[in-house]
């Protein structure tokens, strides 16, 4: 979609293995599990916490919603909102959220004394707050250690009795600090890995190691109208190039072999006064079915060379069934253009820039993924162009919004009449202006836009009534699955 309208000028708008995973320092363990044990709980998924000793699970008192409403066991009931708990990846660790009522696992006041009953409070990321799960010599159970005082979440007693305080104690591989992280109906599973052996030749070097010196050239040599999986494995380094993955190639995945997505950088500088919105990515896709893994796509162009055409696109993303995976995409203004044919799930990501940073009329999901306004004067950070015919824009879920900024950065602002936004469970922090954080695009409005909330945490949220909200029976309907479903059902989650 041509974005020129925009072009020409500037925006302004502004036992022994158990004791050794205990010992370990504030970080997650690298669960290498019991055998038979489950996978360790996934960042942004929902779990009920059952107690070994009782099969009950953890439940916040009364369904209650304030600060130090305390936590007890109760029977079992997935549905139930008081006993589902998000995992947030934080300080190396996890935050353990309640779902009902968007506060966190919390020691009181900082306490080291066993035997305190544990209690919810306002989120935040403190040691108090953080939780390394360490796995059991049992299957499918770990214990809930401490990142403040190393004690461990706790079924006082082992008790079997309903309404059982949750207590913290001292860490002991024993059935009442044993738990097990049942996935809700809602818990995404970790998509399939296509990692390849940490040996062999990469695809792409620009040292000459690999088979090719250049991204462009291992996607021209998949052939057209492939129908399976090519994986290109990317040498960590900077790789200078605009990168095109035509229609005619789809199921492409690109994967940096880096420890971190930081480690392979794709990156280019064309802008839109010099290349048109549409035309200045640094990634191109179309091709159907596209994967990218552990990456960095930037456009490093700087919004501050001229007085026009600061639009410079990151990724260019036009095609249908495409995954982003531990990605991050970084520019200034219009850093990532989600297409009309876009149908994308972006999980664990993260996507900075300045103003209408995440764009386009397709359809898209970032899942536990990280959104940050990195201009300390704040900007807008969606300009959403959904065809009114289309039910499904863009969903922040399970996400975190950041800024450099306070109190001055939008939500987002429709590109076109209709344009759908959904911020649903999400942490906003306090750059997201509190009071009436959407706003108008040239004759299109806000309030006539389909902007939405639902759930939402952090000091960016609020309720008042230049902030809709999805009722709990409407949400039923916008969840990532259907957002993501179309016609043929794909689920990527």
């Amino acid at each position: 979609m041509s974005r020129t309208r925009f072009s020409g000028r500037r925006i302004a708008i502004a036992s022994s293995a158990v004791a050794a995973a205990l010992a370990a320092p504030a970080a997650i363990v690298a669960l290498v599990t019991p055998a038979g044990a489950a996978v360790a709980p996934v960042n942004g998924g929902t779990y009920t916490l059952a107690s070994g000793s009782s099969g009950k699970c953890v439940v916040v008192t009364g369904a209650g919603t304030d600060n130090g409403a305390r936590l007890a066991q109760v029977q079992c009931d997935s549905t139930a909102a008081d006993q589902q708990f998000r995992a947030v990846s934080q300080n190396g660790a996890y935050g353990l959220v309640n779902v009902n009522s968007g506060k966190c696992v919390d020691v009181p006041n900082f306490s080291t004394t066993p035997g305190e009953q544990l209690w919810q409070w306002t989120c935040g990321t403190s040691t108090n707050q953080t939780w390394t799960l360490s796995p059991s010599t049992v299957a499918d159970r770990y214990l809930i250690r401490s990142n403040h005082n190393n004690l461990c979440a706790s079924n006082k007693d082992g008790s079997t009795a309903g309404n059982n305080p949750i207590i913290q104690e001292p860490c002991s591989d024993t059935a009442r600090m044993q738990w097990r992280f049942n996935p809700t109906g809602s818990t995404p599973t970790t998509p399939p890995t296509t990692t390849p052996p940490s040996s062999g030749t990469p695809t792409v070097a620009s040292d000459g190691s690999g088979t090719y010196r250049t991204v462009q050239e291992a996607i021209d040599a998949v052939p057209a109208n492939n129908t399976t999986r090519r994986v290109i494995t990317i040498k960590p380094g900077t790789y200078r190039q605009v990168v095109r993955v035509s229609s005619n190639k789809p199921h492409i995945t690109l994967q940096g072999l880096g420890s971190s997505p930081s480690n392979t950088t794709i990156v280019y500088n064309n802008s839109a006064h010099t290349s048109g919105t549409s035309g200045s990515a640094s990634m191109f896709v179309d091709g159907a079915n596209f994967v990218a893994e552990n990456l960095t796509i930037s456009n490093d162009y700087d919004e501050n060379t001229y007085e026009t055409g600061d639009q410079a696109v990151a990724l260019h993303l036009n095609a249908d069934r495409a995954v982003l995976r531990n990605v991050r995409l970084l520019g200034d203004q219009d850093t990532f253009l989600v297409n009309d044919r876009t149908r994308a799930y972006v999980v664990s990501s993260y996507v900075e820039g300045t103003t209408d940073f995440i764009f386009g009329g397709g359809t898209i999901v970032f899942n536990a993924s990280t959104i940050h306004e990195k201009r300390s004067t704040g900007g807008t950070i969606t300009a959403a162009s959904t065809d009114a015919a289309k039910t499904y824009g863009f969903l922040f879920y399970r996400s975190t919004i950041t800024g450099a900024g306070s109190n001055n950065t939008n939500l987002g602002r429709p590109w076109r009449q209709g344009a759908q936004v959904l911020y649903r469970e999400s942490t906003l922090s306090n750059t997201i202006k509190n009071a009436q954080p959407w706003t108008n695009m040239g004759d299109a409005t806000w309030q006539n836009a389909r902007f939405l909330e639902y759930r939402n945490t952090g000091s960016g949220a609020a309720v008042n009534s230049n902030r809709p909200q999805l009722s709990d029976s409407q949400a039923a309907t916008y969840t990532p699955q259907r957002y993501l479903a179309g016609t043929d059902g794909w689920n990527p989650m």
